[in-house]
């Protein structure tokens, strides 16, 4: 590197307390990172060219391991408890101090990048990272500055990423020796003992989910979107398992974004970042042919393992994590549309997997109600999914995403209703892609023909006209018909064999919502409360 590029180099790096450091890489290409990840021993090239790489003993977050500096900016605004934890701001400080000193005489790796595709809501990032193939993750991740233009800007958040660093819990204030912590005021993201590479992602999502909605009345929002021929938006919220990747990888439309987008006062929505990073447990070229086909040279998987002798990607197996992934740039998806922003959604879809059997298979919101279930964030999971689940249980995540929430999800669930009052013409649907005909164990998983064919139709206004009753529990519109889905379905209950155990099985469930509600009630208006199913008061617990 000559002599004006290494000043330019140090410059960047000294703001951070790197006075010191060994030899640094700056925005090295995909091809750069990739050869010095094989050299360092940092994983190996598979048959169709990604790299593979292992995350190590994290084989996804760590929750209880990530923290919000509580200061002076953050004490009266950031929502703490046990998804916001606080942390002492000099403790902060300490640990920056000793992780410089860890990565002083290390071989660095330092890449300057966009989170916002529309450049009126867009994140400078800097990221100093310890491994190469991380530093490949955020070129994939984040958006990509234009080849030659000036990166030498002063960032507005700054992510040090240092997994062979350990804190020691009795010192520096951690709970163990892994962490990830956000710091608002120093506009910086500390994470080290861990090398799952989502916690660079998934830290400045949280870092976007408090500066949109706090300081630019942008909602900020975990979903995918994409977008029809006629410029029709859609976006798709849901929790794991309830088909939000399926549901929207459509040939027909172009992909904004498979994961975090903000929607905009006057501008609609825009991608927050460049790539994708999609599971892969099971992946089929059948089942989702855009993911497999984006798994290239450049593309990352993770935690995967190879048929014995091959170096082609055994995706059925689980040895290491059932949470194996793959992450890419988004123009290796076909039908990406690059910048990544559209217009205001015509329609939402809230995707839930109602293992109960009681929801219908589509529904039709109103203000209140798509405001309750949107803070509910309900799905559930089925047994086998997880280790001692042998029945049905239910599964709230605040706003499809509470644990990257830094603001009361009541902000959020607001600033929807604030959407929905300024675009009149939006339809917010529930879609069961669950259970019909009984519980999981009776009755079948819903078809997905079926769940493909009544989105078809909202998306296409085939259900303007239709006529539309009341659910009486939980309030929410059913409609009489949809094409190509035939009519006796849409009604859960007319699919039940005896309907008093479905009676009995929604009050349930009914339940359950209500009594997962009572800790955001003192904080939700009564536009949001109006959105309750409705349970007589004796049958709720405490």
């Amino acid at each position: 590197m000559d002599t004006a590029a290494t000043t330019s180099l140090r410059n960047r790096l000294q703001p951070l307390g790197f006075d010191q450091t060994g030899e640094v890489h700056l925005n090295l290409t995909p091809a750069e990172l990739v050869e010095h990840a094989l050299r360092r021993g940092e994983g190996t090239l598979t048959d169709t060219g990604a790299l593979m790489a292992d995350t190590g003993s994290f084989t996804g977050r760590s929750p209880k391991d990530r923290f919000v500096v509580k200061d002076a900016n953050t004490a009266e605004s950031v929502w703490w408890g046990d998804i916001n934890i606080p942390f002492e701001a000099d403790k902060f400080d300490q640990l920056h101090t000793k992780m410089v000193q860890y990565l002083a005489d290390k071989e660095l790796y330092v890449r300057e990048a966009y989170a916002g595709a529309n450049p009126d809501y867009q994140l400078k990032l800097r990221v100093v990272n310890e491994l190469a193939w991380h530093n490949l993750f955020c070129y994939n991740m984040f958006l990509r500055p234009e080849a030659g233009a000036d990166t030498s800007w002063l960032p507005d958040f700054t992510i040090i990423c240092a997994p062979g660093f350990e804190a020691d819990p009795a010192v520096d204030g951690t709970r163990q020796a892994n962490f990830a912590i956000l710091n608002f005021t120093k506009k910086m993201i500390l994470i080290g003992g861990t090398g799952y590479a989502g916690e660079m992602k998934k830290g400045i999502f949280g870092v976007l989910n408090y500066l949109l909605p706090h300081e630019h009345n942008t909602l900020s929002m975990h979903c995918s979107a994409n977008v029809g021929a006629e410029g029709d938006t859609a976006v798709f919220f849901g929790l794991s398992g309830t088909g939000k990747t399926t549901l929207s990888a459509d040939p027909n439309r172009g992909l904004i974004g498979d994961d975090e987008h903000g929607w905009t006062p006057d501008a609609g929505i825009f991608n927050f970042e460049g790539g994708c990073y999609a599971k892969v447990i099971d992946l089929s070229r059948e089942k989702e042919p855009q993911i497999w086909d984006a798994i290239k040279f450049g593309s990352i998987v993770e935690n995967t393992r190879f048929v014995p002798g091959t170096h082609t990607v055994d995706y059925a197996n689980k040895s290491v994590t059932e949470n194996t992934r793959t992450a890419y740039p988004i123009s290796y998806i076909d039908n990406a549309i690059e910048p990544s922003v559209a217009d205001a959604p015509k329609n939402i879809f809230f995707l839930t997997a109602d293992a109960f059997g009681v929801l219908p298979p589509i529904s039709k919101l109103d203000k209140s109600h798509a405001m309750y279930h949107f803070m509910s964030g309900y799905t559930a999971k089925v047994a086998g999914t997880e280790m001692g689940i042998t029945e049905p249980q239910t599964t709230f995540s605040a706003c499809f995403g509470a644990v990257f929430l830094p603001l009361h999800p009541t902000k959020y669930a607001e600033m929807l209703g604030q959407k929905m009052d300024e675009n009149p013409d939006v339809n917010v649907w529930l879609i069961n892609t669950g259970w019909t005909g009984g519980s999981y164990g009776v009755g079948s998983r819903m078809k997905l023909g079926y769940t493909r064919a009544m989105i078809t139709a909202a998306l296409n206004g085939e259900l303007n006209e239709v006529a539309f009753t009341k659910h009486p529990i939980f309030g929410v519109e059913v409609p009489a018909s949809v094409p190509g889905v035939p009519t006796d379905i849409l009604d859960p209950r007319n699919t039940w064999s005896e309907k008093e155990a479905y009676d009995k099985t929604a009050a349930s469930l009914a339940e359950k919502f209500v009594n997962n509600f009572r800790k955001y009630a003192d904080f939700a208006n009564e536009e949001i409360l109006a959105g309750a199913p409705k349970v007589a008061e004796a049958t709720v617990t405490a």
